[in-house]
């Protein structure tokens, strides 16, 4: 009887468990027309203590368009946390589309292994403009003849004659002034690699997120390695999303090294700076952790000495 009972709770407590978390995938019509912009939303709900990634997009843009991919949206419903991802597609032929389940990535708790949970599958039909050919092709209006105004032209004209004397007069008061004398020589660019590393050593040092500050924590150390990949990768890192910043690296071949740690770094960053709830404490240390593996394994081969000697100096 005792055994019984037992396997009825664990039954239970399984049931539980796996509803906490649903995801749900739908778009605003399930007809259009070639070109038109398709909102997909992916709702996630689950329960506090559990860490939602960014949702496997890549096998479903094979015939659709991603034209843009809007910042999570956090809500509270009912108890649950619930996060909305928002996105613009497009298809440019006429077909019916059927997606299947979409996986989210998940963690619960302390596990280090991401589970999935999936949608349910969305189908919509995409058709062309419907023609009418009994109805007459009209013509395109010629274009309108503008008459010259040549004393408009002979103004512009002086202006322009005004402005390069202007500028010759000045670029030869500069060369006269400057004539002779001798090249500043200029501080040799501090490498990239070393600001990050500094950046990151001092972001330590001042343990902002022990002090109740993580929300700040994560925008920091974020801000440090998306302005490294600026300068390190020339890519523009601050103004990119996490998806489109992952799919520039991906394009590179010096970053192959770094890009699931990358990846984790940030959908975790993300995830914490539009979530109202504060991660655990080893998702902070991780977060320092994989920021210094990611300058780490992408110092340039020459500088590698100069790197250990760095660290051991820090």
């Amino acid at each position: 009887m005792v055994k019984k009972i037992f396997l009825l709770l664990f039954i239970l407590a399984f049931n539980n468990y796996a509803q906490n978390i649903s995801a749900r995938a739908y778009t605003d019509s399930s007809n259009y027309l070639i070109g038109d912009y398709i909102n997909l939303t992916l709702k996630v709900k689950y329960d506090k203590g559990i860490i939602v990634s960014n949702p496997l997009l890549k096998d479903i843009f094979k015939d659709i368009e991603l034209i843009k991919q809007e910042q999570p949206l956090l809500l509270e419903e009912n108890g649950k946390q619930v996060v909305e991802f928002r996105y613009i597609v497009s298809v440019y032929d006429s077909m019916d589309i059927s997606i299947s389940g979409i996986p989210v990535g998940y963690k619960t708790g302390k596990d280090t292994t991401f589970l999935m949970a999936y949608t349910n599958p969305i189908t919509f039909s995409v058709r062309k403009v419907k023609v009418n050919p009994g109805e007459d092709i009209k013509d395109v209006k010629e274009p309108i003849r503008i008459p010259l105004d040549w004393k408009m032209i002979l103004l512009y004209l002086l202006i322009a004659a005004v402005i390069a004397a202007l500028a010759y007069f000045l670029y030869r008061r500069y060369k006269k002034k400057h004539e002779g004398k001798e090249i500043q020589e200029f501080m040799p660019r501090i490498p990239s690699y070393i600001t990050a590393l500094n950046n990151l050593h001092q972001l330590e040092e001042e343990q902002i997120w022990q002090k109740g500050l993580v929300k700040e924590y994560h925008s920091r150390i974020t801000e440090i390695i998306r302005r490294y990949f600026e300068d390190r990768f020339y890519l523009p890192a601050l103004e990119l999303t996490t998806t489109e910043a992952l799919r520039r690296l991906k394009e590179r071949y010096d970053t192959s090294d770094i890009l699931q740690t990358t990846e984790e770094f940030l959908n975790n960053a993300d995830l914490v700076k539009f979530a109202k709830y504060n991660p655990l404490a080893g998702v902070n240390v991780e977060m320092l952790k994989q920021a210094y593996q990611i300058v780490e394994k992408t110092i340039p081969k020459e500088k590698e000495t100069g790197s250990e000697v760095f660290r051991n100096a820090g």
